[in-house]
């Protein structure tokens, strides 16, 4: 997968699809792989609704069919915003062995939409932890139509998604789940509400800072407002395991320009230690950011944020904190095409690479931007 990103990168293709058709062969439950190669299918002639046809038929030639090509097919239907029918492929990725992670056998029914009082219903996260911050909005209209609501969410998210509206309990991945009456996926609320553009359930913030943050106090003393400078945060690089980590993370040499920025202080949201600073003088965060809950707290210091496609991204929407997302010429599907704003998070702007691979336009347009409003 990391060969074929680099392919996408470089503009090789046709290579970077015949690598992704070899692993799909081989991996037929690949996401990441399904997402790229409708990138590639995107990028060799960028297809509008128009063409979707085209895709489609390049999909089945590839040997993409069923359930797999049906959630391709839905990250594309979703990333030019046709809601809800996008929502509906999407759901096939729950038809097919190996389109979800975690894989999940229960023995109780799946909630069919309808009010649950005096019951119990289990929400369970699906993929990472950003698609868990994402789709938690939904939980105040769930708890709407009934009783309690548990939510089964990771380990670092447990505390912060405990401040979500709607939310009775948060079971932390490997605890025991107490009884519960019916389930749901994450994922699947929007298509249970027959989510649609204009009604994305986008009113922040919808979490908040928990009570318990790890590392309160150290945070607090290196936040300290420093001569009436603005505190910005920075994120450029997400997880080296991701199979996409290099096509959305931005090479630090390319972040020197936004050193011009006058009255800034900088912090970094990189949890790595041994990365190097793509500013000097930027003050390291990561080594107190030990949970969602610390990040949760650092970003509400922030006076803004500027991130590549990870979930500190997510975080930072779902706070309300303006953030500025550098984004790839042809994005996560959430993030839409041919728009500057996000419906998912109101205080998100994106920036788009004009062409694959090109940051440096990127930073220049966020340091034009933020030059003429300084």
């Amino acid at each position: 997968m990391a060969t074929a990103g680099r392919l996408l990168e470089q503009g090789e293709l046709g290579a970077a699809r015949s690598a992704l058709v070899q692993l799909l062969e081989w991996d037929p439950g690949h996401l990441l792989a399904h997402e790229a190669l409708l990138q590639a299918y995107l990028l060799m002639g960028k297809p509008a609704l128009a063409h979707q046809e085209q895709t489609r038929r390049a999909l089945y030639l590839a040997g993409i069919t069923g359930p797999a090509a049906d959630c391709v097919w839905a990250h594309a239907r979703l990333l030019y915003g046709e809601m809800p029918e996008g929502w509906d492929l999407y759901e096939a990725r729950l038809r097919a062995p190996g389109l979800t992670m975690p894989q999940r056998h229960f023995t109780h029914p799946r909630w069919d939409g309808e009010p649950f009082q005096g019951k119990t219903l289990l929400l369970h996260y699906e993929q990472g932890l950003g698609d868990t911050l994402m789709f938690v909005r939904y939980a105040s209209r769930v708890k709407a139509l009934g009783g309690r609501v548990l939510l089964a969410a990771q380990g670092p998210l447990s505390d912060l998604v405990a401040t979500c509206p709607g939310i009775d309990e948060v079971i932390p991945k490997g605890s025991p789940v107490p009884p519960f009456d019916v389930h749901f996926p994450l994922p699947s609320l929007p298509w249970l509400f027959r989510t649609e553009l204009a009604s994305i359930p986008a009113e922040i913030p919808y979490l908040r800072v928990p009570r318990h943050v790890p590392n309160r106090l150290a945070l607090t003393e290196l936040l300290a407002p420093r001569s009436g400078r603005l505190r910005m945060g920075l994120a450029w690089k997400g997880s080296s395991d991701h199979p996409r980590d290099a096509q959305r993370s931005v090479p630090p040499d390319c972040l020197n320009p936004l050193a011009q920025l006058p009255g800034v202080t900088w912090y970094s949201f990189q949890r790595e230690s041994d990365l190097a600073d793509p500013l000097p003088g930027i003050l390291p965060l990561g080594h107190l950011l030990s949970n969602f809950s610390d990040s949760a707290f650092a970003l509400e210091a922030m006076d803004l944020l500027i991130t590549v496609d990870t979930a500190v991204a997510h975080l930072a929407g779902a706070l309300g904190i303006p953030t500025l997302l550098m984004v790839t010429n042809i994005p996560d599907w959430r993030w839409l095409m041919d728009r500057v704003d996000s419906p998912w998070y109101p205080t998100l702007r994106l920036y788009r690479q004009p062409v694959p691979g090109d940051w440096n336009s990127v930073v220049q347009n966020i340091l034009t931007d933020l030059l003429s409003h300084a």
